[in-house]
């Protein structure tokens, strides 16, 4: 099944944390092996914007932790796509999130996906299939 990570999943499975479920990671697992593991572009931007926001700090420059992170076996980049942000605008019942939540929402429902995410908010939302 095609599975798409949320900003801090593909954090977490890149740095192997022990804060992604067991869920989280069977899911990203099986994904990977079947080469069917999605990410949003625009977690790209979000990576990035902080690290210059000194939220974030890696453990090398960000160019070379970005190679490394979207190099990974099996994951796919998908970008954000025009109907990708229209779509991020008009989602049903009334999303209530950030614009890189919409966006991630939307391209996981454009993929006909899972999404792994730990945000409740997000996991509550009746339009998205979630995995946790």
């Amino acid at each position: 099944m095609r599975t798409v990570l949320d900003t801090h999943a593909w954090l977490w499975w890149v740095a192997e944390d022990s804060r992604l479920s067991a869920a989280a990671r069977r899911a990203i697992a099986g994904a990977s092996a079947d080469h069917a593991l999605w990410m949003s572009g625009f977690s790209i931007w979000e990576v990035a914007k902080k690290v210059q926001k000194g939220q974030l700090i890696l453990d090398r420059p960000l160019d070379d932790w970005l190679d490394l992170a979207t190099g990974k076996s099996g994951l796919h980049v998908a970008d954000p796509t025009r109907a990708v942000l229209v779509e991020s605008c008009r989602l049903p019942g009334g999303f209530s999130g950030d614009p890189a939540d919409a966006i991630i929402v939307a391209t996981t429902r454009s993929l006909g996906a899972v999404l792994v995410t730990r945000d409740k908010r997000i996991r509550d939302y009746e339009h998205v299939r979630t995995v946790w």
